[in-house]
C-alpha cells in the first residue's frame, strides 16, 4: 500500500495553481461505478466553505507537499487499519 498523508496536509496537485488541504482519506464516490479515491480536500487557505468545492484525487496526482498534517499514536493506528484494508483488495 502507498503511504497516505495525514489529514491536514497541504499539497499542490499536478497542473494546478491552488493548494488544497486534505480533509479525508479513502473516499468513495456515490454511484453505480463508484471509484475510490485516496483523498478528499478543500481549497487552502479558505477551508471547507462549500461542500460543492470538495476535490477528490489520488496520491500520484500530488506534485508537491507543503505541510504534513498532525500525526500521533491514533493516526499511526488508523494508518495500520487502512493498510490492512488496502491489502485485502
Amino acid at each position: 500500500m502507498k503511504d497516505l498523508l495525514p489529514i491536514g496536509s497541504i499539497v499542490l496537485l499536478k497542473d494546478s495553481t491552488r493548494r488544497v488541504m486534505i480533509t479525508g482519506r479513502v473516499q468513495k464516490e456515490v454511484g453505480q461505478d463508484a471509484k475510490t479515491w485516496d483523498y478528499c480536500s478543500c481549497l487552502y487557505p479558505e477551508g471547507n466553505i462549500n461542500p460543492e468545492q470538495s476535490f477528490l484525487f489520488d496520491h500520484e496526482q500530488i506534485e508537491r507537499v507543503y505541510f504534513i498534517g498532525f500525526q500521533d499514536e491514533e493516526e499511526f493506528a488508523f494508518m495500520d487499519y487502512l493498510k490492512q484494508l488496502y491489502d485485502k483488495q
